[in-house]
């Protein structure tokens, strides 16, 4: 599927080779979605987007973490200036704008980031060890990548409003 990538693996997989298999490969920061592995991870989309072969592509990341958020130790010396005039978060929405369908397979911990990185997707499936979470109010802030959006029509208006104003996971 292209170049190496330094954050993700990729690959064709199924029997007829036309499922593309993209897993976060950062377990030393429990897959945190970092500038590097965001721009990566649009890559490997845009090129499963225009592979013919494929008809459908799986996102996935560890047994331990699917994706524990954002990478905070990056964003936490940026101002709001800094972000915005950057376009921090461009491109985020990505995976919600593929036009073949991308499967969340999600165990352990879809945190922040990650929740909102497995919302875009079109389907999820989600492994008995899941937990998925807004935790961002526990820093001071809300859900920044459409998390808001997506969480109270996955989950209803009152589920989504305790996890977000509490940062309470929830399970499978």
């Amino acid at each position: 599927a292209g170049a190496a990538f330094q954050y993700l693996l990729v690959q064709k997989t199924g029997a007829q080779k036309n499922v593309g298999l993209i897993q976060l490969n950062r377990p030393q920061a429990l897959n945190a979605l970092c500038e590097g592995l965001m721009a990566e991870l649009r890559r490997a989309l845009e090129a499963m987007e225009s592979d013919p072969e494929v008809g459908a592509i799986v996102l996935t990341g560890s047994q331990k973490a699917f994706a524990a958020g954002a990478d905070i130790k990056e964003m936490q010396n940026k101002t709001f200036q800094e972000c915005y005039n950057s376009g921090f978060l461009a491109g985020w929405d990505k995976v919600s704008v593929v036009r073949k369908p991308i499967i969340a397979a999600v165990n352990g911990y879809a945190l922040g980031g990650g929740c909102e990185l497995a919302m875009m997707c079109d389907i999820i499936y989600a492994g008995e060890k899941a937990q998925f979470g807004q935790p961002e109010i526990l820093l001071g802030t809300i859900p920044g990548a459409g998390g808001t959006q997506r969480l109270t029509r996955a989950v209803g208006k009152s589920l989504a409003m305790e996890m977000v104003l509490t940062g309470d996971r929830i399970s499978a």
